[in-house]
């Protein structure tokens, strides 16, 4: 597991968490910005927008979600989704100019419209905190869902132009947040900044114990129709083939192209069934089809999504994640959720679902193609015999659900916004931790808008997140050295004059 960092915590050290039913003082305006759009059909980004804007709005607040035209074929025509309001606005369609100029376009007209947050998710829409920061209205949070600067699918430029993004992700947001501890760590270590850990939920978990088939969805969406539907239809059907599962992107920093070499030295008559396509990827996603039809037992279906998907996890044998770089893969909570084994890299955020410890699950070197193969051929070869209850009694499973839930996670964003407007409004302030420098005596420089002191004069840091498995907490100062309050100076006694205040 990775390691907690020094000056990391679940929320903001001066956050009091609303109890469970108590209901903010008034309603927020919050602008999402950086997502595609919605309804979510592919990309974590997408399906955590819509997880936590949802619980927003039935929370009483007010959701705007910016979208791009053409995302799911759905957002043109829509308006309204589970109760957030959708606003498409213009955006340059390349590969390197659609993200920014769609986030530039969703800025100003959030900053127009007087939200009370501009919400930025990823890297490239985080180049827009400053704007927001300048406009001396609205407030910006920042999630960052992954070092998008160090994907392989962008060249020289880009990677250097979302460098820009992560310097000023560090720097500029008045409030960071991040969905993994392993990005906690790194902007601990990085920029010596405390960001707020708000993991991604995991969808509702199947009923794995039951011993009942999982239910297979009817209908005749486009994932139903054509010879991509044939294959699903036969995936989901009575007497499906036995397979191992892929979803994702088709990028490079998921290594779909390891995987499939990986799978060669498979034997049997096993599938490997690949859910996804191209993300501006679309050389590459052309060399994964020739690789692919070199071996019949691949089946490539494009993008499926809700309960095609997770009809999908819950029949393979395994799911299998051999990427390189990660945030927090919703892909990998929703195969847990589903019951499915889990072969992956042993990145930081693998390794944080999964843990070290011998369980059903895998963890392999990133980037060694024969131990992903023998990782394979080792699940195979216990098929059918999980003495111990399998999924039903999985403690990595158990673990996972606890503690990725969205309604904790909504509570924790919900505080967030609340103290960020708070202290534009002055109705909150920030009470010194304990060790900290007097007001007198703190950073001058941090005293621009949503400042915080140097690294010397920084706060102590707050305690460590709690074992696993333990509800995260805000951190508070400590017991033994509460924060001190100035009682109110007595009224002098006649014909004395108080002491000059020093």
């Amino acid at each position: 597991m990775p390691h907690v960092p020094e000056g990391g915590s679940t929320a903001p050290d001066h956050a009091v968490p609303l109890l469970r039913g108590q209901r903010a003082s008034r309603p927020l305006h919050v602008a999402m910005v950086g997502q595609k759009g919605l309804p979510a059909t592919y990309g974590g980004v997408e399906h955590h927008v819509e997880e936590v804007g949802r619980r927003l709005v039935e929370r009483g607040h007010r959701v705007t979600v910016y979208c791009r035209e053409g995302y799911g074929g759905l957002c043109d025509d829509r308006t309204t989704h589970l109760g957030m309001e959708l606003v498409t606005t213009p955006a340059i369609r390349s590969k390197h100019l659609d993200a920014i100029t769609h986030s530039a376009t969703s800025t100003a007209s959030a900053l127009r419209a007087g939200v009370d947050v501009v919400h930025l998710h990823a890297l490239g829409p985080g180049l827009l905190s400053p704007l927001v920061r300048l406009s001396r209205g609205a407030r910006v949070v920042q999630t960052v869902h992954g070092l998008d600067h160090e994907r392989a699918k962008w060249g020289g430029l880009a990677q250097r132009v979302l460098g820009l993004g992560h310097e000023i992700s560090g720097r500029v947001p008045d409030e960071l947040v991040v969905v993994s501890r392993a990005l906690q760590e790194h902007y601990a270590r990085r920029f010596g900044r405390r960001a707020v850990l708000i993991p991604n939920g995991a969808p509702p978990a199947a009923d794995v114990g039951s011993g009942a088939p999982p239910e297979v969805p009817t209908g005749d969406g486009p994932e139903r129709c054509g010879a991509v539907g044939e294959l699903v239809h036969e995936l989901l059907g009575p007497q499906p083939p036995r397979y191992l599962l892929f979803v994702g992107r088709l990028v490079p920093e998921k290594r779909p192209d390891l995987l499939l070499r990986a799978f060669r030295a498979v034997p049997g008559d096993v599938r490997l069934v690949v859910v996804g396509d191209s993300s501006f990827s679309d050389e590459y996603t052309a060399s994964l089809v020739r690789q692919a039809a070199e071996d019949p037992r691949v089946v490539m279906t494009g993008y499926q999504y809700g309960d095609v998907l997770q009809a999908l996890h819950a029949r393979a044998l395994a799911f299998v994640q051999p990427s390189a770089l990660e945030g927090m893969p919703l892909t990998v909570l929703e195969a847990l959720s589903a019951g499915a084994r889990v072969v992956a890299s042993d990145i930081a955020p693998h390794v944080e679902l999964l843990g070290r410890a011998p369980s059903r699950h895998a963890l392999v070197p990133v980037d060694d193609e024969a131990a992903l193969a023998a990782a394979m051929r080792r699940v195979l070869a216990q098929e059918g015999r999980e003495g111990d209850g399998g999924a039903a009694t999985d403690p990595v499973r158990a673990r996972v659900l606890r503690e990725h839930c969205w309604e904790r996670s909504t509570d924790l964003l919900e505080q967030v916004y609340l103290d960020v407007v708070a202290r534009r409004s002055g109705a909150v302030r920030r009470p010194p931790a304990a060790g900290a420098p007097s007001p007198a005596r703190r950073d001058p420089r941090a005293r621009r808008r949503g400042g915080s002191p140097s690294p010397a004069l920084r706060p102590a840091a707050p305690a460590a997140l709690p074992p696993s498995g333990g509800r995260p907490t805000p951190s508070r100062p400590e017991p033994s050295r509460p924060t001190p309050v100035r009682a109110a100076p007595a009224r002098p006694a006649a014909g004395r004059t108080p002491a000059a205040r020093p």
